[in-house]
């Protein structure tokens, strides 16, 4: 599963590590069957892709973790050939099927990533300041050792909602002067100092900024976006897309997305000879989020909503990134990956 941007993310573990999200709801939106092929474009601990596979559907599951990789190799091979990982980042994933009945994306952060410190991604626990998805790569503490207060403040801001982004930006270009930051527990507490906390305070002052540089590190809108026009162009007519997110940012770029993609407009009278454009998408209702039932079984699945569409028969439209209204943020080259 992958874990939620709540309030406080790195507050919850232990029963909720191995549950999916919006389980039922996804594969309703799938309708996995014998025969078919559904593509994982996040596998994770591997719920999603364990649900499908025991509907009779063919899985081809990507992760850009190594670790996530490793530990499935398991059920690759209990899945008797209908199950086959790959490592890639999932914005590749028409390059790895040439065409799928089905893609399923569950964006975020995985609870394995949260609970293992010395991945860097929480604060719970004391870790080096890493946060790489891919193990390769800008780190958060190259981005927050390096990066201009200006810049830093754009990520906190943009990525993380922070309303103090320019004072913390601030003082890490300060205290970096005398010391860089290396390990998780030594950024939280310096946000913390700095800022405060109030009695009434839900999260920690330092949540945002967490969250900010785990997207920014690796890329994550950037990736789905990425991630849904590949999956425009491998889906089959009549093929089925899922997402789950967790973030108002990853929430819009879907709806965004997927309504681009579900109206379908003549050329401007003004441009007589501009080609018609047809919808290659019909959306699938509207969000959907959990139940209370399962939110109390699951806090991590709080913020969580699933936006699902069904391909068209039309082809797929040229790759525009413009239609997803990313946040102008540092430009950084991220080899290794593609």
């Amino acid at each position: 599963m992958m874990a939620g941007h709540g309030d406080d993310p790195h507050a919850v573990g232990g029963l909720a590590r191995h549950i999916p999200v919006l389980l039922a709801e996804v594969l309703d939106a799938l309708e996995p069957k014998s025969g078919e092929t559904i593509v994982d474009g996040t596998f994770g601990a591997g719920g999603y892709t364990s649900a499908i596979l025991d509907r009779g559907a063919s899985v081809v599951a990507i992760d850009r973790d190594p670790d996530a990789i490793a530990a499935g190799r398991a059920l690759e091979r209990q899945a008797g050939g209908r199950l086959r990982l790959v490592q890639a980042p999932f914005s590749t994933l028409d390059e790895h099927v040439e065409g799928a009945d089905g893609v399923v994306l569950d964006i975020g952060v995985s609870s394995m990533q949260l609970d293992q410190a010395e991945r860097g991604f929480s604060f719970r626990a004391d870790g080096p300041l890493d946060m790489r998805m891919a193990q390769a790569g800008l780190s958060a503490a190259d981005v927050v050792n390096t990066f201009k207060a200006g810049d830093l403040a754009r990520i906190f801001g943009f990525l993380g909602e922070e309303r103090h982004a320019g004072r913390i930006a601030r003082m890490i270009e300060s205290r970096r002067e005398k010391r860089p930051f290396e390990r998780t527990l030594d950024l939280a507490d310096a946000i913390e100092t700095h800022i405060g906390r109030g009695p009434k305070d839900k999260i920690h002052p330092a949540t945002r900024v967490f969250q900010a540089l785990r997207i920014f590190v690796n890329d994550e809108l950037g990736e789905l976006a990425g991630a849904l026009l590949a999956a425009e162009r491998v889906l089959k007519p009549g093929g089925r897309l899922a997402v789950v997110t967790f973030h108002s940012l990853e929430d819009r770029i879907v709806k965004r997305f997927i309504a681009d993609r579900s109206e379908a407009a003549s050329g401007s009278r003004h441009m007589p000879d501009a080609p018609a454009r047809v919808a290659t998408f019909r959306k699938a209702g509207g969000g959907v989020t959990p139940g209370e039932a399962e939110i109390a079984a699951n806090p991590r699945a709080r913020s969580a909503r699933l936006r699902a569409a069904m391909r068209t028969e039309a082809p797929a439209r040229a790759g525009d990134y413009s239609i997803f209204g990313l946040p102008k943020l540092p430009a950084v080259e991220r080899p290794g990956e593609r």
